[in-house]
């Protein structure tokens, strides 16, 4: 008497399957319709089963864990990779921009958002959404609503930093090292506006009158 030769997982199969009808991509009935287990050891598929799956029949594949499809040619990922994600083993989704995570459920913004700043997803978009006082891509820029004058940068939510010879809260306020005398007023850093009749550097001079 002769005897068929099957390895361990095929006669797991043939064990499992003798029980209860077994749904066959490759079967001639409706898709997804339960029908009767039939395993033959020399059956063959063509195109072959994808990811460990085993040909238990003509063109008739049974799928491992985690892989679906005519061929065993798609992997499933439970729970589903979100947002557009691509299942690529099971248990392993790969992300589009914007998002990670396991399963493509996590907001990603990158480079982060700083001072504060909160990463959602806008039309499928990750954005930061930043608090008051900041701006920018990654809420890296501060506002200052008085503005910065002569050069100054707004280094803080309000606050410039004023380049030499400029002083206040808009480095709007010119600095001179040797004081304006004589009511005269300084302009611009170092450089003295006088009244009449004075003139000078420091408005210290008194034009003679004729």
């Amino acid at each position: 008497m002769a005897v068929l030769c099957c390895t361990s997982m095929q006669l797991l199969l043939v064990a499992l399957a003798a029980l209860a009808g077994i749904c066959l991509g490759g079967s001639d009935g409706p898709r997804g319709v339960a029908l009767p287990f039939v395993f033959d050891p020399k059956a063959t598929c063509d195109p072959p089963c994808k990811h460990a799956g085993i040909c238990i029949r003509k063109n008739s594949c049974f799928c491992s864990r985690g892989y679906e499809g005519e061929t065993c040619q798609y992997a499933n990922c439970y729970p589903k990779c979100k947002n557009g994600g691509e299942c690529l083993r099971p248990g392993k989704c790969r992300c589009p921009s914007g998002f990670g995570g396991k399963y493509c459920h996590k907001v990603v913004c990158d480079g982060g958002c700083w001072n504060g700043g909160e990463c959602i997803a806008v039309n499928g978009e990750a954005k930061c959404i930043c608090p008051s006082s900041w701006t920018g891509s990654r809420c890296q820029d501060a506002i200052c609503p008085q503005g910065c004058r002569n050069g100054g940068s707004c280094v803080a939510p309000g606050i410039c930093s004023c380049p030499e010879g400029w002083l206040g809260g808009a480095c709007h306020t010119a600095v001179c090292k040797k004081p304006c005398v004589n009511g005269g007023k300084c302009v611009s850093p170092n450089t003295c506006r006088c009244r009449a009749p004075f003139s000078g550097p420091q408005c210290e001079e008194r034009k003679k009158l004729y």
